[in-house]
């Protein structure tokens, strides 16, 4: 059996937030458009893996959930609408995109948001890349320590 990975999912709370995911209980984590974060997305996530929720482009931004990988990676459905801002023209008609998405469960809520200064200060957490300058991608690998430090700070 592969060893379980964890990661860290960026998306901005007024587009989709933890709370959303807790409502819906399973969504697509679809809309990306970074090769590299689709390569983390297509090739090395795995169904199991558990992932940050992390708040992006607020203030402050931070850590504030859990969630799951429950599917393989799945063609991105917005690259096929034409009214999405994610629309790929280059898509094929018969179904093909280079664009994935997988679908991510709900798990739990943290207390308390850990913010990116906590994230950045702690220094059980030196070394991850959220932490890092100049680290924009929207999906990053974690590492299992740092995943359960982040899961301790928001549990209290």
């Amino acid at each position: 059996m592969a060893t379980k990975q964890y990661w860290l999912m960026k998306s901005e709370p007024d587009a989709y937030s933890i709370e959303d995911l807790e409502r819906d209980g399973r969504e697509p984590w679809d809309g990306i458009r970074n090769y590299q974060a689709r390569n983390f997305l297509r090739d090395t996530m795995a169904e199991g893996d558990l992932a940050l929720f992390y708040h992006s482009n607020t203030k402050p931004p931070g850590a504030v959930g859990v969630m799951e990988v429950v599917s393989g990676p799945e063609p991105d459905a917005l690259a096929f609408d034409e009214n999405s801002k994610y629309y790929d023209p280059k898509t094929e008609a018969d179904g093909e995109t280079v664009w994935v998405q997988r679908q991510m469960k709900f798990v739990r809520k943290f207390a308390r948001k850990v913010s990116l200064s906590e994230l950045k200060e702690d220094p059980e957490l030196e070394g991850m890349l959220v932490a890092k300058k100049g680290q924009r991608l929207s999906i990053q690998p974690v590492e299992e320590a740092h995943f359960r430090r982040v899961c301790e700070l928001g549990d209290d």
